[in-house]
């Protein structure tokens, strides 16, 4: 499907619609999803539209964080933020992890200085008829968003958004964030068809999800397990993958590339890679070398300077963004990125002179 498509699925045929369309699908983010040759490595950042920018916080003052991804011009305004000020290669749409949960009517509120927040866990079967499917009526704002962006962001694309039923089954069954997963892995390894079940179900979910923004007009879509990292592969295998792939199956037939991320994955990436995705998230823990040795060929990656390194100075910075370029310099495709979210104190200038440093640095 054309990064254009409309929330129809009927493609546009004006003239301008279609120089978009073409100067999207030729843009440096995409190409190197595609792991063709690129003008210079691309770059964009996890979470960057939030706090880190004082004009983020200023439009979002007073406003809940559920509210604010469900008000399309606010929604438009924000993942605009990095593109104008940082110039990265690729907006992400700005939402949440939790937002389809909320659309389909699961009691659940994003506490400030806590995160998610379920107010009924869930924790046995008879919980799986909370969560029916979701249709593009019941996030008809992400379809009004995504139309308002694609038309302001012209040839830069924009990246789908949405938490992998492991990540959202964990929120579910605790009822809020976790450090331990006492209650998911009781429930993976004591009931597991319950657990397959309920996964399962959430990969709908998460596929529905993805599919409403590609056909409004995503050019790419990425899948956040960011609490992979918990598990050992086998129970991954065994008890995550299929789900993720599900997901990676059911939205392979528009077309637009599948990014895969989880934090602490280094001993998953080869699983991760199998899931289905075109390219595959890395952390900082592993260089992108030995990364790409993991997850095997075929497969873009993206990553993966530690977000730690921006408080240490310019030198450093460039230092360490060296470094990560250099690992990944024999890569068929790398899209340059932090190894996870943009920390809220974070000085954006930082931000900035990054992007710029790596366009410079890698212009061919």
């Amino acid at each position: 499907m054309s990064a254009n498509a409309s929330p129809t699925g009927q493609t546009p045929t004006t003239t301008s619609d279609t120089v978009k369309s073409d100067a999207v699908e030729d843009s440096a983010f995409l190409k190197a999803c595609r792991r063709e040759p690129v003008p210079h490595t691309p770059v964009w950042f996890m979470r960057q539209a939030g706090r880190s920018l004082p004009e983020y916080r200023k439009v979002r003052e007073g406003i809940g964080m559920l509210d604010s991804c469900m008000r399309p011009e606010l929604v438009t305004e924000i993942t605009l933020q990095p593109v104008r000020r940082h110039h990265v290669d690729a907006a992400i749409y700005f939402s949440d992890i939790v937002v389809p949960l909320k659309a389909i009517g699961i009691d659940l509120d994003i506490k400030p200085g806590v995160g998610p927040v379920v107010e009924q866990p869930v924790r046995t079967r008879a919980d799986l008829a909370r969560l029916r499917d979701l249709t593009p009526e019941d996030v008809s704002y992400v379809t009004e968003a995504i139309g308002m962006l694609t038309r302001e962001l012209g040839s830069t694309p924009l990246i789908g958004f949405a938490g992998a039923p492991f990540t959202l089954a964990s929120y579910l069954v605790e009822g809020g964030p976790s450090r331990t997963y006492e209650n998911a892995k009781a429930m993976m390894y004591g009931d597991p068809g319950l657990w397959a079940d309920l996964l399962d179900r959430l990969a709908d979910i998460t596929a529905a999800f993805l599919e409403v923004q590609i056909r409004a007009g995503a050019a790419a879509v990425q899948l956040f397990d960011s609490w992979a990292g918990a598990l050992a592969p086998s129970d991954y295998r065994r008890s995550v993958l299929p789900a993720s792939a599900k997901v990676f199956r059911k939205v392979a037939g528009h077309g637009v590339p599948r990014i895969h991320f989880g934090v602490g994955t280094g001993e998953l990436l080869g699983l991760m890679g199998e899931a289905g995705a075109d390219v595959v998230g890395v952390d900082w823990r592993v260089p992108m070398d030995e990364a790409a040795r993991r997850v095997g060929p075929g497969k873009a990656l993206q990553g993966n300077l530690d977000p730690t390194v921006l408080f240490a100075g310019r030198e450093a910075v460039e230092t360490k963004a060296r470094e990560v370029l250099d690992t990944a310099a024999g890569l068929e495709g790398h899209i340059f990125n932090l190894g996870h979210g943009v920390m809220p104190s974070t000085d954006p200038d930082a931000l900035t002179r990054l992007v710029e440093y790596v366009h410079t640095q890698t212009a061919r």
